[in-house]
């Protein structure tokens, strides 16, 4: 696979607009900031050329490529937790993470940071997707992030579920996402990972959350009525390119705070 690099206002001399990238290079450049004094919050998505989330079956994996694919898998193996819906979780058959690919793993264990990735989902009702409940031995651990709005009756069964260490309330009627990126730094997990869906990704950035956005396009017009990466009431939240990566028409952006 041939990428190419457009554009690098991420790690100045890295590597030249035109240059070809191999893995230690996209390491480099995807690499998260020193998250020693704060969390970092990236989201991930992707949309086609005239701005769809998801295919025409409602799933992303249908316009999925194989660049994206790199690049997902490089973001996940970087972060500490990935934040994701209750909904997209269940959509999309979120499971236990498993362990990161084997250049990542001897680096994590000397950092201190746990072999896979933790799942954090959010759910204002307190509901964990049944997958996601699941046992998987030596796969990641999953936390809930929830509010105190979903009723004693549900915050009970997640915390027998889970255990009660593992859930984590947030907010009175509706979870506190400020709050709840504190809560997972808190716990030794700064770099996190947003993977949608876009109901989170808007509510994360109405909550002035995100720092980042790596946002894939994919070289396809899927029509439908398929929502976009973001979905909800209006958000106005100014970003800057930093990073741009193509590879068979598949563009790779790293947007930034200003």
């Amino acid at each position: 696979m041939v990428v190419r690099l457009l554009l690098n206002d991420v790690v100045p001399g890295a590597a030249d607009p035109g240059d070809r990238l191999g893995p230690d290079d996209l390491e480099r450049l995807y690499a998260y900031p020193d998250v020693t004094a704060r969390p970092w919050v990236r989201a991930n998505m992707v949309a086609t050329l005239d701005g769809a989330a998801a295919g025409n079956d409602g799933r992303t994996g249908s316009i999925n490529t194989a660049a994206d694919l790199v690049v997902y898998t490089l973001l996940r193996d970087l972060a500490d937790v990935i934040l994701v819906g209750a909904g997209t979780a269940r959509s999309e058959g979120y499971r236990r993470t498993p362990p990161r690919s084997a250049r990542f793993l001897d680096r994590a264990a000397a950092e201190g940071r746990p072999s896979c990735p933790v799942t954090a989902v959010v759910s204002g009702a307190a509901q964990v997707p049944p997958l996601l409940a699941a046992d998987a031995p030596d796969h990641g651990d999953v936390l809930l992030v929830t509010c105190a709005g979903a009723g004693p009756e549900a915050l009970d069964r997640a915390r027998r579920l889970l255990g009660s260490d593992r859930v984590i309330v947030v907010g009175a009627q509706s979870v506190d996402l400020p709050a709840a990126v504190d809560a997972l730094h808190a716990r030794g997990l700064p770099r996190i990972l947003c993977e949608g869906g876009p109901r989170l990704l808007r509510d994360v950035a109405a909550a002035d959350a995100l720092d980042e956005l790596c946002l894939t396009v994919v070289p396809l017009l899927a029509a439908g009525v398929q929502q976009r990466v973001t979905a909800g009431a209006g958000v106005d939240r100014a970003l800057v390119p930093r990073l741009v990566i193509e590879q068979d028409g598949t563009l790779l952006h790293r947007w930034m705070r200003p």
